[in-house]
């Protein structure tokens, strides 16, 4: 967010906007306001989005330890609160380095893949129910570059365009 209104602010230091920097501010502003719906309806909304994926786990993984399913949860919900500060600032960057980084390493030390792949699309599919659909459109982009990165699966897409 900074960085898409600090680029704007710098060519007004000597001059007034032009015509179509004020159209590109306009876009940013109406842009911020959208997005900031979004990060209200997931802060809100958390518990209803979360508890359909938390059942589907206990469902597909009966044989698990309640611990790892308890931890791979607890990832997404963590993923999920970051992919939704990334997306208010429109800032990718923001997520690769304050989640990504770090988590992927305990990923792949308690080889969950598995488990987070399901979670990743059980959480798309719910994301789906709760939200509207230009809400949905904000968030997926971050929650794909997480699931990418995450689990290693380019074919992100194709996962969430269904």
């Amino acid at each position: 967010m900074h960085t898409d209104f600090e680029a704007l602010f710098q060519q007004a230091e000597d001059r007034y906007l032009q015509r179509m920097e004020i159209n590109a501010f306009n876009l940013q502003v109406s842009s911020l306001a959208k997005r900031l719906e979004t990060y209200k309806s997931l802060r809100d909304q958390e518990v209803v989005v979360f508890q359909p994926v938390a059942d589907k786990l206990l469902e597909t993984f009966p044989n698990e330890n309640s611990k790892t399913l308890e931890r791979a949860l607890k990832h997404w919900l963590s993923v999920m609160r970051y992919c939704a500060m990334a997306m208010l600032l429109n800032n990718p960057e923001y997520l690769e380095r304050r989640l990504l980084e770090w988590l992927t390493d305990i990923i792949k030390a308690h080889q969950m893949e598995a488990i987070e792949k399901h979670l990743y699309e059980s959480l798309i599919f719910s994301l789906r129910q709760e939200l509207p659909a230009e809400q949905f459109v904000l968030i997926q982009p971050f929650l794909a570059q997480a699931y990418k990165t995450l689990v290693g699966e380019a074919s992100v897409e194709a996962n969430t365009n269904n």
